[in-house]
């Protein structure tokens, strides 16, 4: 190998070593806030979730017929099933004749002179014409009419935070479903949401319906207090509904490292980077103020969050606003008292730490002044 070639080996040798040494030093570093963009294919994947959801639960709300019930004449129905029992009304002249009935597991009833009419799928209306016509080989103009008496074949479970009042059946449970019912009715039915209270309030904007194995996110709260109804879904029969409870601080942001005050600040008073530092006391004086961290989508990314690094000396001194960084639900701003070298190594350190406030917000910061001495930055 002659010394020419040599030297174009070692000079692509050294470049690529550069190329890749630059790209280690941007990961270690993290992704500068005024460079950070989300991807387009990611962005394109949660709208496309976020608005099949919105269409399947628009569809849910407007429904004209399900397992539980159709419309009949523009009127909505009950279906009946296996379990109902009916109350059947024969009237002869002025005196009116009275007859439960318990539709059978094969979705049949017997009565008078006829045995085993299939009822299960029709409606009460239905029924009445059914029994009307079979009675007419028997009796002349039958003059009858069926009621519902007891819906036990279709119901949905709720849970959460329902008020249990003192009378009558309340709370959480299993409720059978007697016709069209919207999410809302069966909430109100069952007692209303937990409301007025210190802890345990009812969280309307977040309430989990699951049918089928699909689980979708419903706002009531639009349907109470904004007359929005799109989100108040008519409900099916085997639903599964569960109020949640509103977080203690609702959407918030989690300061800590070398600030004043660590803690929990609600989101909707920390919108941004320079207001959380703010409102956490600012800094100390050991802070290094040039390499502030955000960690963003812990959760959601399952232990693999991106990682922002900005420089707050920028902001403060150069007026850079594009370092300010707005924030979102769940981010954690870290500010070290020395650079962070290996953002690998870092995220292994604050893990612990990281899983324990996600699951304990309200334990923080006790947690924290007991662990934060084992953090190297």
């Amino acid at each position: 190998m002659n010394g020419s070639t040599m030297k174009i080996i070692l000079t692509l040798f050294a470049g690529i070593s550069a190329i890749f040494l630059s790209s280690c030093a941007y990961e270690a570093k993290g992704i500068p806030v005024r460079e950070f963009r989300p991807t387009s294919a990611f962005e394109q994947a949660e709208a496309k979730q976020k608005n099949e959801m919105k269409e399947v639960i628009s569809r849910a709300s407007q429904v004209k017929e399900n397992s539980v019930f159709t419309e009949r004449r523009g009127v909505p129905e009950y279906i009946i099933g296996p379990g109902d029992i009916l109350t059947i009304n024969f009237r002869e002249g002025a005196k009116v004749n009275t007859y439960d009935a318990l539709v059978r597991p094969d979705g049949k009833i017997s009565y008078s002179f006829i045995d085993n009419i299939t009822v299960s799928g029709n409606t009460a209306s239905e029924v009445t014409e059914i029994l009307t016509e079979s009675l007419k080989k028997y009796i002349r103009d039958p003059r009858l009419e069926i009621v519902i008496k007891e819906y036990k074949s279709k119901s949905a479970l709720l849970f959460g935070q329902i008020n249990i009042l003192q009378q009558g059946i309340s709370g959480p449970g299993k409720y059978p479903l007697v016709g069209k019912t919207r999410v809302l009715d069966l909430v109100v039915a069952a007692g209303g949401a937990i409301s007025g209270q210190e802890t345990g309030n009812a969280d309307l904007r977040n309430v989990e319906l699951v049918r089928r194995g699909e689980k979708y996110t419903l706002n009531l709260y639009n349907a109470m207090f904004r007359g929005d109804v799109s989100d108040n879904v008519i409900l099916d029969s085997g639903d599964i509904v569960t109020v949640p409870e509103m977080p203690t601080f609702a959407e918030r942001v989690y300061v800590f490292g070398q600030v004043r005050s660590q803690g929990i600040l609600k989101l909707k008073d920390s919108q941004d980077l320079l207001t959380a530092i703010a409102l956490s006391g600012g800094t100390t004086p050991v802070a290094v103020k040039t390499d502030v961290k955000i960690i963003r989508e812990y959760e959601e990314r399952q232990g693999n969050p991106v990682i922002l690094s900005a420089d707050l000396d920028q902001i403060l001194l150069q007026g850079d606003l594009a370092q300010n960084i707005r924030l979102q639900n769940g981010d954690v701003v870290y500010v070290p008292r020395s650079v962070i070298g290996d953002i690998n190594e870092f995220i292994a350190n604050i893990s612990p730490m990281l899983d324990f406030i996600y699951d304990r917000p309200s334990d923080f910061r006790t947690y924290f002044l007991k662990n934060q001495n084992k953090l190297r930055w």
